[in-house]
């Protein structure tokens, strides 16, 4: 029964280098001889190489974050938020004032006598 050949990232990182390193036309379809390899094999092995290369972090461009602009920033979007809920609560406590005065003109008992 046939089985598929597994290689180490050990293995495939050397036949990758000594593939690179091949500079006389040939040398590289003998090294693949050598090795009982296929083309394709390092083909693949190459982009995966790659792909992981392209996956290690990299130094963030632009300029670097200033601690304090991130502060003001941050205060100016809680001063907004303040803003907004001061509003809200005003306009609550008009609506209670008006509520209020409505039970007076019913006649209608508020939740402050009641209790």
């Amino acid at each position: 029964m046939a089985r598929r050949r597994q290689f180490s990232a050990s293995y495939k990182r050397s036949i990758v280098r000594e593939a690179d390193a091949c500079t006389t036309p040939g040398a590289i379809g003998a090294l693949l001889r050598r090795e009982g390899l296929y083309s394709s094999h390092l083909n693949k092995w190459r982009k995966d190489e790659a792909a992981q290369l392209a996956a290690l972090p990299s130094k963030p461009r632009g300029p670097k974050p200033d601690a304090a602009k991130a502060n003001d920033r941050r205060v100016n979007v809680l001063e907004l938020e303040c803003a907004k809920l001061r509003k809200k609560l005003e306009r609550a406590e008009h609506i209670i004032h008006a509520q209020k005065k409505l039970c007076d003109l019913l006649g209608l008992p508020t939740a402050e006598e009641e209790s």
